[in-house]
């Protein structure tokens, strides 16, 4: 059975930094794309950034690049997201979802989630 595991979320003052982490169970994580999304309150899903199997990374939002970066680490089955310079708005629920096609800003694509992970960034 597959599962995603997010970690690492918290309580955070602007311009702090925080890593996620998606931990896989019941599949290999080098073998499917995965991406982050958030929530934000009282607003839809979003994408954020994506990894593909052959290691490159997209993001979708344009504010949070240069800020946060998606990498992979194969040996402990897990996907991080780096994410520096927080601001107000980054706050939300963080989910981790993977699939075993391409990179997609839509959410439809992605077969596997998490249960997300929240990040409040407030001083």
């Amino acid at each position: 059975q597959v599962h995603l595991v997010e970690s690492g979320g918290g309580l955070v003052q602007p311009g702090g930094s925080l890593t996620l982490s998606c931990a896989a169970s019941g599949f290999r994580m080098n073998d499917h794309t995965v991406a982050w999304i958030r929530q934000a309150p009282g607003k839809e899903r979003e994408a954020v950034s994506c990894i593909s199997t052959t290691d490159f990374s997209f993001d979708y939002i344009a504010s949070v690049k240069g800020r946060f970066t998606i990498a992979r680490d194969n040996a402990k089955n897990t996907v991080y997201l780096r994410m520096s310079s927080l601001k107000p708005e980054d706050t939300a629920v963080y989910y981790c979802a993977a699939n075993s096609g391409l990179c997609s800003g839509h959410l439809g694509v992605y077969n596997y989630w998490g249960q997300g992970t929240q990040v409040t960034v407030s001083s």
